[in-house]
């Protein structure tokens, strides 16, 4: 099944909008080899909008800019393929991409055995332009069957930003991920903001269609197409284990040419991506330590699929604090004889055994992760 775990890879948008070209697509496929980031996981090389050109050819097919890509698609698809890569494309339910290059408004079935031809492994497919009477369950399943009806197995990226309730529908509606959420920038508060809007839609995520936050800012640092700022060390840690925490599909976004040792680092965090390839890829329960603490300071619990735990800490304030979870009000009483032993992923802080509460020191803007085991007192 496709999307059995939240799909990774990487996408042109966030840096370098409609500045792309093959030999640009090719070398991030070869930095995805050698940066160690394939065998960490990363897979997809997915090009955004602007690739093509601005009118279709007399057969009706979409047609890329023989400027950017003077090789064309299928050359293309078939370098990343050598390298044990999958390619990804994007195009629009309306009749205009956002950046107003051809959409596939009445034009789906055509246009998805165009992409399975080339070699596509991967669809995203946005939401400009559309005729007010289409609606989004219809659009987007007829692109799914549409796809389908090729033969080829192609990952459908739904991103129509939240709208129409989406989490309710998508998944019938044949995606394998969707996004949620308005486009993400490089900043604090936007993946922040983002990440809150989806404290009450975490249960709309599961196996074969996954939700989606947006692509991943770290190390950008301010640079690029979505560059509005740029984020320290320790936020872009608390945005990558967020997207991790919640099952995110992890496209980086940042010029891989440009990725510091931190940031490399981040990317191939194992402790972090094991939680988001958990194979039951349970979201977490937000635990309320207090209703006006939410917002600002979250605190989560995560079943893992073998029988650990996560317990997760974020500081979206602006000082310290030291929060606490109480074992009582997660189901644990003391009356049981089992508490909680594990350790912080980041510091490799011994977290020693508790029958009452586990309590963090979270610095502003930061967070900490612990993985733990239920065990009985000893």
């Amino acid at each position: 099944m496709l999307a059995q775990t939240p799909p990774m890879g990487w996408n042109s948008w966030n840096t370098f909008g409609s500045r792309i070209d093959e030999k640009l697509l090719r070398d991030t496929a070869d930095a995805i080899c050698d940066l160690g980031l394939k065998e960490a996981g990363y897979e997809y090389v997915v090009i955004d909008d602007c690739w093509a050109l601005e009118d279709r050819d007399e057969n009706g097919r979409m047609v890329a800019d023989p400027e950017k890509f003077p090789s064309g698609m299928k050359a293309l698809a078939d370098y990343i393929h050598s390298k044990g890569l999958k390619f990804g494309i994007y195009s629009c339910a309306g009749v205009r991409t956002c950046a107003g290059y051809p959409g596939s408004f009445d034009y789906e079935f055509i246009d998805a055995q165009t992409f399975a031809d080339w070699g596509v492994d991967y669809l995203k497919y946005d939401f400009c332009f559309k005729p007010w009477l289409s609606d989004g369950p219809m659009l987007y399943n007829r692109m799914a069957m549409a796809l389908k009806s090729t033969g080829r197995e192609i990952l459908f990226s739904a991103c129509n930003w939240g709208s129409d309730e989406v989490e309710k529908w998508i998944r019938s509606a044949g995606a394998h991920i969707y996004r949620s959420t308005g486009d993400i920038s490089d900043n604090f508060q936007s993946f922040v903001d983002i990440a809150k809007s989806q404290f009450d839609k975490m249960a709309y995520s599961l196996p074969g269609c996954f939700n989606d936050l947006d692509m991943l800012i770290v190390g950008m640092r301010g640079a690029g197409n979505v560059g509005n700022g740029g984020c320290t060390d320790a936020e872009y840690r608390m945005h990558f284990a967020l997207w991790c925490l919640f099952h995110s599909p992890l496209m980086i976004g940042a010029d891989l040419s440009k990725l510091n040792e931190t940031d490399l680092a981040l990317l191939k965090n194992e402790e972090l991506l094991s939680i988001a390839r958990d194979p039951e890829a349970r979201t977490p329960m937000l635990y309320q330590e207090h209703p006006d603490y939410q917002e600002i300071r979250p605190i989560f619990l995560k079943h893992l699929a073998n029988g650990e735990y996560i317990i997760a800490f974020f500081n979206f304030n602006d000082r310290l604090y030291r929060p606490g979870m109480n074992l009582y009000d997660i189901g644990i009483p003391v009356t049981a004889g089992y508490g909680f032993e594990g350790y912080e992923i980041f510091s490799g802080e011994t977290l020693e055994w508790t029958d009452t509460t586990v309590f963090a020191e979270v610095p502003s803007h930061d967070c900490r992760i612990f993985r733990v085991k239920l065990t009985k007192k000893k």
